[in-house]
């Protein structure tokens, strides 16, 4: 499965660079995720439960940075396995580029799954891997801006009066 986006984050390409090497905004964003350690330079070890299908499986696996451009660029690379229910690979280039308004993340994604999942047919398994994607890098705009007002202007959420930032925001405010 091979998938390409992009979306604008409001927010500099400092503030995206440091949340997508943080374990806890990358815990936060990853569906199923239920724990992730480690760090950006030694890599990081997740724990995701998933269904997919009939299949549902618990993935213990492995994500690890590299091609690193600080503020610019990067590729994330994981492999997860599931035991019976097979296995999960693949990984995404992630580029950032300054825009006006934020900062525009350029993402073209690689998946490959084995074992029980890959039975399940290409259909649902690509349309479950973009869903998949598609939900981290909308679940990472919304860790990064903060959350959404009705008109869509980040940081506007509204609580006693009074505004609300994201908390990845708060970090680096």
């Amino acid at each position: 499965m091979h998938m390409t986006d992009s979306r604008t984050i409001a927010a500099s390409p400092e503030e995206v660079w440091a949340a997508i090497l943080d374990p806890e905004v990358l815990k936060q964003c990853v569906p199923g995720c239920t724990e992730m350690s480690g760090s950006a330079d030694d890599g990081f070890e997740a724990t995701v439960v998933q269904k997919v299908g009939p299949v549902k499986a618990t993935f213990k696996g492995t994500v690890t940075l590299s091609d690193m451009v600080p503020g610019q660029s990067l590729t994330l690379s994981g492999e997860g396995k599931g035991g019976a229910a097979g296995f999960a690979k693949g990984g995404a280039d992630v580029k950032l580029t300054a825009v006006e308004g934020g900062t525009e993340l350029h993402y073209d994604v690689e998946a490959k799954v084995g074992g029980k999942l890959a039975q399940l047919g290409s259909r649902i398994i690509d349309g479950f891997a973009k869903k998949m994607a598609d939900q981290f890098f909308t679940n990472f705009q919304n860790a990064v801006e903060g959350p959404q007002d009705a008109d869509g202007d980040a940081d506007t959420a509204v609580e006693g009066g009074e505004k609300k930032k994201g908390w990845f925001k708060k970090l680096v405010s």
